[in-house]
Parts: C-alpha cells; structure tokens; sequence
C-alpha cells in the first residue's frame, strides 16, 4: 500500500525527549515500511525515518524561535502541512492523520480513505465539530477513551505500541530502593501527588519529564518548592537511555494520574522494563495493567501507598511479559494494518472503481 502518514510538528518524529505520539508514529511508520509498504511521513524537517520524508519546516516547531503564539506558529505550519498533503493525495491509498480535527475538511474533499487516531481527548470545545464530521473514520487508543456520546464512527481500538527490544529487562531494581516519575509535569498526571506517596512512605523520588509553557505556573509554585536534590530529585528531560535507566532500575513507577487518561506509554515502558506501576485507575489504566499482577490500581493516596509496600509481590518478568504480548511493535502495526485493509475493502464495496488492485495485494483481499 501507498501510506501517508500526518505527523504532530512541535517534535521531530521520533522525539529526541518527550513525545508520545510522535514515539508511535515513527514505529508505526518505519514497521510498514519493514513489511513492504510504501509510506510517506509528512513531519517536521529534523525527524528520521525509513520512509520519504515529507519535511514541512527545518525542524521541530518548539525548536525555532517565534515571537507570536505558539498555537498561531502551529497552525501556519500545519496549514501548510495538509496543503502539500491535498495537493500529493492522489499518490497514496490511504491517509492516516494523528493530528486531529485540522484534517477534518480534508478528508471530506478526498476520493480516498482517512482514517484518525485519536491521541487525546475531544475538548469541550470542540464537540460540535466532533458531531458534525462523526461520519468520518475513528481510531480510539484505548477503549475508555471512547467518546459514544458524540456518536464517532470507531472502526477500531488500537493500543499505542514500543519496540520492546529497547527496553532491556531490570531483574531487580536498585538498591537501595527509590520510585520513578516520569511525564509532563502537569497537574493531570499528578506529581504533587507522586511526591506525597515517596514522603509518605518515605522513599527517594526520582522525576523526569517536560515542563510545558502552561504548566509553568504550576511547576514553580507546586513542583519547584518540593525539591530538594535528596529524597525528591528533578532530573529534568530523558531521553532513551535516561528513561531506561530511571524507570528501570525503580521499585515501582508511579501514576498518579488525576484525569482520564487516553493511554500513557509510560505505564508500557516501565513495564516493559520489568518495574512495576502503581496508579490510579482512572481512563485507560485498568486496560493497560493487570491489577495485582503487572502493577496497582489504586481509588485514593491511601491505597497508592499500601501498594509500595505489597510491590515485592509483582514479578518483574511479568510485567514485561505482558508488554510483549499485548503492547508491542508487531500487535500495534497489525492492527493498524488490519484496519487499512478493511477500510479499503470498504472503499472496493461502495466504488471498485476508485481502487487499484496493487491497493489490495498482499491483504488477503485479492491474490497476488
């Protein structure tokens, strides 16, 4: 199949630190490229890839230094974006956008298949135009994301997946015992609360992740005071190796999340790594970890800080068992490639005649 592949452009794909999505992206598009595929990444001008590079600016947006808002920054470019995209589409099979409702009008004005992911969640603001375009064709990356109210046409739940060949396993974590955090330091995925779990039961914490330009605030009055370099360390942004080594060598991660979180990759990447999460079960989590088996679903800070203390009951194999079963590389692109051929089966159904045959080839839809 011929693959385009829409791109967030505020991080380069993969991210050099932070970046879920732009983490998924990348595996998803170098995978397809592995089994055959002919795919287009349009992204930032500094991201690596297996496929052609679509580069639509230099490179990752919060990289280049801007004197107007960083949402009106982001529009330009993404306007430019799905231009280059509408004007290129007759080149591809199938569109598969990660970047939300901007590629809505587009996809009505195409002859070929879009499909969205959705990352996030739909804001309340939103929800009309949500309503208005639920026609159009959905993937949900968790089932409690799902948003029925609004009617969106689900063809699918895909979960975000890792290449779990990176992420060694930790037999046994250090010593002496420490928790991780790791994540925007935003108040939805609670690090005040992570902090109050270590001192409550009186571990070191070690954080990593990104202070957002509107977490700023919070950050300095919430975060900051908190730190002080011994029991609560702030070790800033991680990349790889620095994730690998925090969460690794960790008695547990901890979630405390106070939203409803779509997914969290980095529940998968501790696991992964065979460290044990604690969070609370709120969206996504009790879809992501096996209560008292991989990890601790917990209602209140009370059981969060009992679950430190029954940690040495999870086998560490088990969590990245699990990983690899369920969250890899391989399960995420066979879904994904799973709903490509279903909706090109649906596009052979309502019009054989906007299909190729080499569209089909290899989907057991057709005989090669």
């Amino acid at each position: 199949m011929r693959i385009a592949q829409i791109a967030p452009l505020w991080e380069s794909v993969p991210p050099t630190t932070y970046g879920g999505i732009e983490l998924v992206v990348s595996l998803l598009t170098d995978e397809l490229v592995r089994r055959g595929h002919e795919v287009t990444l349009f992204a930032s001008g500094d991201s690596q890839t297996l496929g052609r590079l679509e580069a639509i600016c230099p490179k990752a947006l919060r990289c280049l230094e801007i004197d107007v808002s960083p949402e009106y920054f982001n529009n330009i470019h993404q306007t430019l974006q799905l231009n280059k995209l509408f004007e290129q589409s007759s080149q591809f099979d199938i569109i598969h956008s990660h970047i939300g409702m901007a590629t809505f009008p587009y996809a009505n004005l195409l002859k070929i298949p879009i499909v969205h992911t959705l990352h996030g969640p739909v804001p309340s603001i939103e929800e009309d135009l949500w309503r208005y375009v639920n026609k159009q064709n959905f993937i949900s990356i968790s089932n409690a994301q799902r948003r029925n109210d609004l009617g969106l046409n689900y063809v699918a739940t895909v979960y975000n997946g890792i290449n779990t060949q990176k992420y060694p396993l930790y037999a046994q974590p250090n010593s002496p015992p420490y928790l991780a955090f790791l994540g925007r330091f935003s108040p939805e995925k609670g690090p005040h609360l992570a902090i109050e779990i270590a001192k409550r039961v009186g571990l070191p914490l070690k954080m990593a992740g990104k202070v957002d330009v509107v977490d700023r605030l919070y950050f300095e009055n919430e975060i900051k005071p908190q730190i002080d370099g011994e029991q609560i360390e702030f070790l800033g942004e991680a990349n790889h190796a620095m994730k690998c080594e925090l969460m690794g060598r960790a008695l547990a991660t901890l979630f405390p999340i106070t939203w409803q979180e779509p997914f969290g990759l980095v529940m998968i990447e501790s696991m992964a790594l065979g460290t044990p999460v604690i969070a609370m079960k709120m969206g996504s989590t009790p879809e992501v970890i096996a209560d008292g088996e991989t990890g601790f679903l917990c209602q209140n800070i009370e059981e969060c800080i009992a679950a430190v203390k029954n940690i040495d009951k999870i086998s560490r194999v088990a969590c990245r068992d699990r990983v690899v079963e369920n969250f890899s590389v391989r399960c995420m692109v066979d879904a994904y490639e799973a709903v490509y051929q279903q909706l090109l089966l649906e596009k052979v159904t309502n019009d054989g005649s906007g299909v190729h045959l080499h569209q089909l080839k290899g989907l057991n839809l057709l005989s090669a």
